[in-house]
């Protein structure tokens, strides 16, 4: 393999990887605080990436570069640090486990081969662990388990590793046990050595302690008979069970078809502190995780729609990359972290930039021809360039303006668009406001970068209410927003969220309408009398006609109508627009000279007034259809909290892996902490859709926001 460093005899600088064979895109998944961050750190640090690890705590690690996340001691955005291995590239792609950033973990899933699944050795595995681990299932992400933080008072290996076996089926086996004796240390179940990490990393071989022999045989028949029931080779499973025995050059190979296809999942201990485990995780990641060569690759067609060929990781192939991640440098502007799955992408050429499919999220539909300046191998916050970038591996480019994210970079030549990842809906809506006047500008600014930046947040301006809203993750989401947003300049605060309604007659009524206006010269004449009858809910406005003998001219009616549309939108008792009623004009004057269009628009809207006068308006308020998905364990805590929200549930059914689905209709006043408190109800382990059912009346008393 031929390997390419900026910088001669540097141990952290940036490699360029001409083969795909040679790269392991690896994605760190795990829940908030098991360590993935931590881990690392220490990958980095032993690799001689870094000098030394950075800490969580004091703000220092290489990932966490966010002023937030170094707020918040915790992810709040995906981050790339890529290490070389033994002559292979592993790009580690450290994601945030609060359910908040969910899209960021989509992103580092879709920009990975294999993922690292992180477990704390102390805690167990909660129901939002298994909601991230299905989230790799959902992709078909080809995963190994680490059980992080083993140096904690609390920790117990193998209490953990029966909590993931219960949790995530029993293809979770381990490669690794942890060794008897004292100070930290492994027993390969494959190589039977001992990893002593007693003087830190690298371990010392030696051969395993006698205590160990019972539990290690038994641990590693099991090993060996879940990893050879992935092989190809049908005979070997009858050879094994013959005692005839398998070699390891063999069981690494099966291991890596097994890993590849996902049923397997090898558990690995570690301690980020002490060392332990970080040589056997680097030389499982390179030895037994799939390359880019044995992942599949998203389906692309033409920009237009039209069909195009399949894509492999081939880097004399047409180029096909993706902006996996985009944000904003204060120095350098926009950067956008690519994952390059075929062709080979280099500096000072033409690309052309497509993005489709997210107009409803505030990306409208673009296509572009750009030219890349330079190409980067990030480290975190950190920018070193490389002459290249082929297919399977990643890179950043900066100051590619029409780049967002999810969006498909090729050749001019042969443009093409690549089917995106599903993106989370985000569902709790933040109102905010500049701060004062001189903000305005900056805050326009900020916002459409960080809405280029991050599909999972929404932009709303809403006309009928005046309010820009934000749709956001979650609280944690909308406070790593905000503060974006004040780190660009833009000073700005929030205010509650005002609910568009609607007002209607509830009876007949009758409404006069008089415009008679002289001062001299031209004046203004006109007379019109309506009749005014609500209509069901959802059947709009309807204007009749039945004006006999020429009362009101020909030429005037639809100025009438035109009023009556008017006076609709600006509403009648709380200022929200008039829906679901009929009107019909029964009669009118007109002047010969002085009345005109104005006139009778103005009469028009007098009349509707007068009429509202007349009968009573009701308001209504928009309610939502909601579909909740959920585990069984929650389902009356649930079904309670839609009830106290003025929900009616519609029904309930079983779902996949035992959940059920409930659909209600719940108002959207009721909605607007929704999925902040669905969240705390079912420890992060629901989701739920809304989507406008119609407008019903509001009871007395009922704020609106």
């Amino acid at each position: 393999m031929a390997e390419k460093q900026s910088k001669n005899g540097d141990a952290g600088a940036a490699v360029a990887v001409d083969d795909p064979r040679m790269v392991r895109n690896v994605v760190l998944v795990g829940p908030s605080g098991s360590g993935k961050t931590t881990l690392t750190e220490a990958l980095l640090a032993v690799s001689g990436t870094v000098a030394r690890a950075g800490s969580v705590v004091e703000g220092t690690t290489v990932c966490d570069h966010d002023p937030a996340a170094v707020r918040q001691q915790r992810s709040v955005g995906l981050s790339v640090a890529p290490i070389l291995h033994n002559g292979v590239k592993i790009n580690l792609i450290d994601t945030p486990g609060y359910a908040d950033f969910v899209g960021e973990l989509r992103a580092g899933l879709r920009a990975a081969d294999a993922a690292l699944f992180v477990v704390c050795a102390a805690e167990g595995v909660d129901p939002a662990t298994v909601t991230l681990w299905e989230e790799c299932a959902a992709v078909g992400m080809p995963r190994a388990v680490v059980i992080a933080r083993t140096d904690h008072q609390r920790a117990d290996v193998m209490t953990e590793i029966a909590a993931c076996q219960e949790a995530f089926g029993a293809g979770v086996l381990p490669l690794y046990l942890p060794a008897s004796g004292d100070g930290p240390a492994l027993v390969g179940l494959i190589t039977q050595r001992r990893y002593d990490y007693s003087g830190g990393y690298p371990p010392v071989l030696a051969d395993p302690d006698p205590a160990d022999q019972d539990r290690i045989a038994e641990a590693r028949d099991e090993l060996i008979e879940g990893i050879i029931g992935e092989s190809e080779d049908e005979t070997l499973m009858d050879r094994y069970l013959a005692g005839e025995e398998i070699s390891e050059t063999t069981l690494i190979s099966d291991l890596e078809t097994a890993v590849a296809r996902g049923t397997f999942h090898p558990v690995i201990p570690v301690c980020a502190t002490s060392g332990l485990g970080l040589a056997e995780v680097l030389d499982g990641i390179a030895r037994a995780f799939p390359s880019p060569l044995e992942h599949p690759l998203p389906k692309v067609s033409g920009v237009d729609g039209g069909p195009h060929e399949d894509l492999r990781a081939d880097p004399d192939g047409p180029l096909a990359a993706e902006v996996v991640r985009t944000a904003v440098d204060s120095y350098v502007g926009r950067v956008s972290l690519v994952r390059v799955f075929s062709g080979t992408l280099r500096p000072e050429r033409p690309v052309h930039v497509s993005g489709h499919g997210l107009a409803e999220r505030g990306h409208e539909d673009h296509d572009a021809d750009e030219r890349v300046a330079h190409l980067y191998s990030p480290l975190g916050a950190n920018l070193r360039e490389v002459p290249y970038c082929v297919a399977g591996d990643l890179c950043a480019l900066t100051k590619v303006g029409s780049a967002e994210t999810g969006d498909t970079v090729s050749s001019p030549e042969d443009p093409m668009l690549m089917r995106p990842w599903t993106m989370p809906e985000p569902l709790l809506p933040v109102a905010i406001v500049a701060h004062n006047r001189s903000d305005e500008d900056t805050l326009a600014r900020n916002l459409s970068r960080l809405v280029a930046g991050d599909p999972t947040l929404r932009l709303e301006r809403n006309a009928e209410t005046s309010q820009l809203v934000l749709w956001c993750m979650g609280e944690a989401h909308a406070d790593v927003v905000l503060s974006r947003l004040r780190a660009g300049g833009a000073e700005v605060d929030t205010e509650p969220v005002k609910i568009s309604l609607r007002e209607t007659f509830t009876s007949p009524a009758k409404g006069h309408g008089r415009h008679v206006k002289q001062s001299g010269g031209h004046g203004q004449y006109a007379v019109c009398d309506i009749e005014v009858e609500p209509l069901p809910r959802g059947s709009g406005f309807e204007f009749v006609d039945r004006v006999v003998g020429g009362a009101v001219p020909h030429q005037f009616i639809p100025s009438v109508e035109k009023g009556v549309r008017a006076q609709l939108q600006r509403g009648l008792s709380s200022g929200n627009p008039v829906v679901d009623l009929r009107v019909t004009l029964v009669d009118g004057k007109a002047h010969s000279v002085d009345s005109s269009d104005a006139a009778f628009q103005t009469a028009g809207a007098l009349a509707l007034k007068d009429a509202a006068a007349n009968s009573r308006i009701s308001l209504l308020e928009p309610v939502d259809e909601v579909t909740v998905l959920l585990p069984d364990e929650h389902l009356g805590t649930v079904l309670g909290d839609l009830s106290s929200r003025r929900g009616r549930v519609l029904g309930t059914e079983a779902a996949h892996g035992g959940r059920t689905l409930v659909k209600a209709e719940v108002p959207a006043t009721e909605l607007l902490r929704y999925a902040t408190d669905l969240r705390s109800l079912t420890s992060g382990t629901a989701t739920f859709t809304r989507k406008h059912a119609r407008f019903d009346p509001m009871p007395e008393g009922v704020k609106t926001g």
